[in-house]
């Protein structure tokens, strides 16, 4: 009784009687140009880095600052309305980037055909749509009748932040200043080349090992969002990797290698022993760690799919709570009714068997579907007790994969044409777990403010819909511009995906190497080190993991000062500009890969505006520029007294 009472006096911020602008043109254009902003610079930064950031409270932020002090509008369910489907880009673009530049990769190959932006689309869309319709049936049973057992940390905060919405004009400004410094030194940078974006340094006497920093804002924004330890562990990897095994293959190694080429190991420079043979064991390790995150959380995740089928026995009879003194169903109770839910989910379903242009046959679309809603039940519950960053999505995606090569493998689907569909197959579940876990966190935030849960979840899917158009024109230009798996854009994640799928359907990995890396990452979970973010860096080069590291010291002072000085807004302050940066970053590296590829004279507009063949500052210059990236921290985003 005890409990019933407590669900009972629950009471969001605005009461279900009353009427605040909502669902408005003005929250819908607003929402769906930041779901594209994030959007787009999530998915440069995930190819770049293989990590994305959540756009939730950046949006809100950036949402109160344009309705309240620009548009002089008041209405916390507006602002709420914005951050609900520009977080939506953010998400979609996470699944689609860990997977689809895999099917680019081999098309780059010429192992397969490229995909079209038809095939992009549909494929993000299917799985955008799926994860919103399928979390809508879990709303009551999750963000309602457990309302005090998950909190959902990241819903919750960003519920918070929007509560402080009186100071909406001086928290946007720090995001704007994070990404107008970060948008003019990425130009700077990577655009006319005034120095170098990437330092780095070889040692003759240590043969093998190196060294060095990509000097760019969106990692040093990484590494203070991650913090000190998350960034410890990165760089530890990339330590061991380029300080260690590196050097002890240039040393022990005398013979010659297969990959890429016949060349003796005693002469390959830093760059080509890790090409050829620290990316497998880093694969091993990356593989291995998401693997040991599903198994560890393998309880958990059938406790929560139980219980939350538990749960949804009684989500159709109707709480007196629910309703209103007229007996209709409260404002702030409003759902997608279910059996729209239903027709969603069986018309999408129908669409990826029948659409020609879509690699997944009636088998692949049923596979998607069971374990798109098994992932989805999972994701949504998971996310409200250990937030989306702990969120095992990538286990989760290459337990997908493992599961629907082999079961392509094993129904005569087999060559690069069961790996385009298993890749296929994994991006729809990919995009599904990452969109469930997104839409529980934004609902949770609904649900403490007195939103209408109908609202917000059309609103999540107008963002699914316009992030699933922004992604395709992306990913064709990112590809036109530099291809992936290059060192603009390695696209770790996806080259992971890529080897996995490979060694099911052919077995033709290096397997030695890639079992040294699962060892690697066994002896790091044995030791308790986070092996995630460890085998991250031991997998990415070391300039990333350097730069991170970075910004993880920078958060660490902030964090030093707070406790002294009791004053925790200014940590908050460094996130808001750490998602400016990142933001500022993203924006500006699409916008230098459209100017690579616009003919002029002969050469593409990115050729024209680049002076490093004429004049450069070199490693110093990149050095120096770095130093004022990092101290541009104390000059925006340290703590000011605000004025009242």
């Amino acid at each position: 009784m005890n409990e019933e009472n407590k669900k009972k006096e629950f009471k969001p911020v605005v009461p279900d009687n009353a009427r605040q602008p909502e669902f408005t043109i003005t929250s819908i254009l607003l929402g769906i140009f930041l779901a594209v902003v994030f959007g787009g610079a999530n998915a440069y930064l995930g190819l770049r880095v293989g990590m994305t950031i959540s756009a939730s409270i950046p949006a809100a932020v950036i949402s109160m600052g344009v309705i309240r002090i620009i548009l002089k509008k008041d209405s916390i369910l507006e602002n709420n309305m914005v951050q609900t489907i520009g977080s939506a880009g953010e998400s979609l673009a996470a699944g689609a980037i860990f997977t689809l530049p895999a099917i680019f990769m081999w098309a780059q190959e010429g192992n397969a055909e490229m995909p079209s932006f038809l095939e992009i689309t549909l494929l993000a869309l299917s799985g955008g749509i799926l994860g919103v319709l399928l979390m809508i049936p879990l709303r009551k049973a999750l963000i309602v009748k457990e309302h005090d057992k998950l909190p959902y940390p990241e819903g919750t905060a960003c519920a918070e932040v929007l509560l402080a919405g009186e100071k909406g004009g001086n928290t946007a400004k720090t995001v704007f200043q994070g990404l107008g410094f970060a948008a003019v030194y990425k130009f700077i940078a990577d655009g006319i080349a005034l120095f170098p974006s990437e330092v780095d340094f070889s040692f003759k006497k240590y043969k093998g090992a190196g060294f060095g920093g990509d000097v760019l804002p969106a990692l040093v924004g990484v590494g203070y969002i991650c913090g000190i330890k998350v960034s410890s562990f990165m760089f530890a990897g990339g330590i061991l990797a380029w300080f260690a095994l590196m050097p002890a293959i240039s040393l022990f190694g005398g013979g010659t290698i297969l990959y890429p080429a016949d060349v003796p190991i005693s002469e390959m420079s830093t760059w080509s022993i890790w090409s050829s043979y620290i990316r497998y064991i880093g694969a091993g390790a990356v593989a291995t760690g998401g693997i040991i995150s599903l198994i560890k959380s393998f309880p958990m995740i059938m406790k929560t799919f139980i219980d939350s089928m538990a749960s949804l026995k009684n989500t159709d009879k109707i709480d007196a709570a629910e309703l209103d003194e007229n007996g209709k169903v409260k404002r702030t109770f409003l759902d997608i009714p279910t059996h729209f839910v239903l027709i969603g989910v069986v018309v999408i379903a129908l669409i990826m068997w029948l659409v020609p242009i879509i690699p997944v046959d009636f088998i692949g679309a049923l596979f998607i579907i069971l374990f798109g809603f098994f992932f989805a039940t999972v994701s949504s519950r998971m996310v409200g007790t250990v937030g989306s960053s702990n969120n095992p999505v990538s286990g989760m995606a290459i337990a997908t994969l493992l599961f629907a090569t082999a079961l392509l493998k094993i129904t005569g689907t087999g060559g690069y044409t069961g790996m385009v569909a298993a890749i296929a197959i994994g991006t729809v579940i990919c995009i599904i777990a990452a969109m469930a876990g997104d839409t529980s966190q934004d609902l949770k935030t609904g649900y403490l403010l007195g939103a209408t849960p109908r609202k917000q979840q059309i609103g999540e899917i107008i963002g699914a819909v316009v992030s699933a158009l922004a992604i395709g024109l992306i990913l064709y230009l990112f590809t036109r511009a530099w291809g992936y798996g290059s060192a603009q854009l390695p696209a770790p994640q996806a080259s992971l995906m890529k080897m996995v799928v490979e060694g099911v359907m052919d077995g033709n990995l290096p397997w030695t190497l890639v079992i040294i890396g699962a060892m690697i990452a066994l002896v790091a979970e044995i030791l308790e080190i986070p092996v995630m973010p460890f085998a991250v860096g031991l997998y990415l080069p070391v300039h990333l993991s350097s730069t991170i590291m970075v910004g993880g010291v920078i958060r660490y002072f902030y964090e030093k000062y707070a406790k002294k000085n009791n004053d925790t807004s200014v940590v908050e302050k460094g996130v808001l500009y750490s998602s400016g940066l990142i933001a500022g970053e993203g924006l500006v590296g699409i916008l230098l890969a459209v100017f690579a590829i616009i003919p002029v004279k002969g050469a593409t507009l990115g050729d024209l505006i680049n002076i490093s063949g004429r004049f450069s500052l070199g490693n110093i210059g990149g050095i120096v520029f770095f130093i004022i990236l990092s101290a541009s921290y104390f000059v925006f985003a340290f703590n000011k007294k605000e004025k009242n």
